[in-house]
Parts: C-alpha cells; structure tokens; sequence
C-alpha cells in the first residue's frame, strides 16, 4: 500500500487486543504490505504507521469489538469468542489463521459424566456468561452461571461451582486442577472485524486491506 488508503479520508483506525494477537496481526499486516507502527512505541496506546495511512489502537481484547461497533476503530482483530460474547454487531470478513484454541465445558475428572439433560441446575463458573448461557439453555438445562474474572478452575475446587466454562489450548491447566474437557462450545481463531459505517464511508481503504491480507494468506502454503 504506497501513501494514504484514500487521501480523501481520515486514516484508518484499527484495534488490535494487547498481547499475542496484536504481535501476530502486525507481523501479518507487515507480511501483506500494509503500514505498520515504525520504531518502539513503548507504552503508547495509538500507534501511527509510517506515513500515518493508518492508526492501532491497543486495547484489552474485551474491548476490541465494542471500539468497532461504536466506530471509535474501522477495523479490529480479536478471537471469536470475544466477539460471540461480546453479542457487537460488526462485519467479518475474514477469519485469520493464528489464535486457535477452544471454548470447553469442564468437570472435575471424578465427576460423573452425566447427560447434561438430566443435569439439575448446575453451577458453572465462567468468563463468558453469554456463550455459557446460550450453550446451556439451547440444551433445555437450567444452570446457574456464576461470572467470575479470574482462574474459573478455581470454581469446582473451592465448591464454587460444579463446572466450568473456559477457553483451552492445551488444556494442561485443567488437567493441573483435576479437571477434564467435557464439550467443546466453540471452535476459536482470530478474526478480522469491521464497522458497519465504516465499510461504506471508507469502503475502498477497507477492501484494499482486506485483499491484501486475502492474497497474502491465499499464497501461504495450507
């Protein structure tokens, strides 16, 4: 991408969730030609790229999906399960090959594995209230859904909870705490997010970002 996405338009506004998928999107973006952040930007929450096409935003990774539906960023990435969770009406055009991991329901390895109809208003500890909701009460079961913030597997070995709902990747954490996978809820990856505004006010800038990520990703070997 050589100068400004559209000359006529302000730079593109993306937010990116602070961590490893903003280190993997960037080092995407960069692959695919797209403008950058030059230089240390040390603790610096808005960094501009080279030229200034474009603008990242750092956010915390809950955060993402909310900056876009509210236009404060055009573009996003996160993971799927922040989005589901987050329940933010955005466009997704394009699923990214780095962040895979899964949302799973958990029980203690000694617990029976009881047919989750028959459950009888389990408690389930959890960082995402929504999708737990949604997956339990699809199934007809009444659970009680306790949100907590930080280690959920702490839930069924403090008599918190009976289950748990959390994102794996190896899953050696749970297995560390006794606990074994019992569904998958989700299958996770990162996602390229975008404003509904956005993609019409800005539509030519946007679609020549996503072309270029779609091209540079056609061409990596599968």
């Amino acid at each position: 991408m050589t100068g400004h996405p559209d000359a006529n338009r302000s730079p593109l506004m993306v937010a990116l969730p602070k961590g490893r998928l903003a280190h993997q999107t960037l080092e995407m973006f960069a692959a695919a030609g797209l403008p950058t952040p030059s230089g240390d930007n040390g603790r610096k929450l808005i960094m501009e790229s080279a030229g200034g096409a474009m603008h990242y935003v750092m956010a915390k990774p809950a955060d993402v999906p909310t900056f876009v539906e509210y236009g404060a960023a055009d573009l996003g990435v996160c993971g799927l399960d922040t989005l589901r969770e987050s329940q933010r009406h955005v466009y997704e055009p394009l699923l990214l090959p780095f962040g895979f991991c899964r949302l799973c329901l958990a029980a203690p390895a000694d617990r029976p594995d009881t047919p989750l109809r028959y459950e009888s208003q389990p408690r389930v500890a959890t960082k995402y209230p929504n999708l737990t909701a949604e997956f339990f009460r699809a199934r007809g079961v009444n659970a009680e859904i306790i949100a907590l913030n930080g280690s959920v597997e702490l839930g069924p070995l403090v008599g918190l909870a009976h289950l748990i709902v959390d994102v794996v990747e190896t899953g050696n954490t749970l297995r560390a705490n006794g606990l074994v996978e019992t569904r998958t809820i989700l299958e996770i990856q990162a996602v390229l997010i975008v404003n509904r505004a956005a993609y019409h006010l800005k539509r030519a800038a946007i679609e020549q970002v996503i072309d270029r990520l779609r091209t540079h990703l056609t061409a990596q070997p599968t």
